[in-house]
């Protein structure tokens, strides 16, 4: 699943995301932005001209939590509104695993690990990704 820009052209053009859904101890891994620090995302990002949605990630993840995955697998693929652009969206998840313990940097305001139950989770992920990995 290899993504080279980060949004497509053409009246159906929408962002291209690729995020980390990282699970420990049956608890999700959410990460609020400076934006919008009250709603939770997965960590992740848009890809850069030319970099594969897996390239992407291990960038996002390194630029907003200061960690490097162990594993990236495919999960799956969700087309949804993006929750703070309001435009049409296709994330790439990815399940991962960290080396190291992750910490807010860049434009994140707040990390949490979570069971759904106690943040504001952003509509993709609460509708789409939670059920698939909790």
């Amino acid at each position: 699943m290899d993504v080279t820009q980060a949004v497509e052209e053409g009246p159906a053009a929408e962002l291209l995301v690729s995020a980390a859904a990282v699970v420990e101890n049956g608890r999700l891994l959410v990460v609020s932005k400076q934006a919008a620090p009250d709603f939770f995302y997965l960590p992740g990002g848009k890809p850069e001209p030319g970099e594969s949605a897996r390239a992407a990630l291990v960038r996002e993840l390194d630029e907003e939590l200061g960690v490097t995955p162990l594993s990236v697998t495919p999960l799956t693929q969700v087309r949804a509104t993006a929750a703070l652009e309001g435009v049409p969206m296709r994330m790439t998840v990815f399940r991962a695993r960290l080396e190291g313990r992750p910490r807010p940097a860049a434009e994140i305001a707040a990390m949490r690990w979570t069971d759904g139950t106690d943040v504001a989770l952003a509509p993709a992920v609460r509708n789409h990704v939670l059920p698939l990995v909790l």
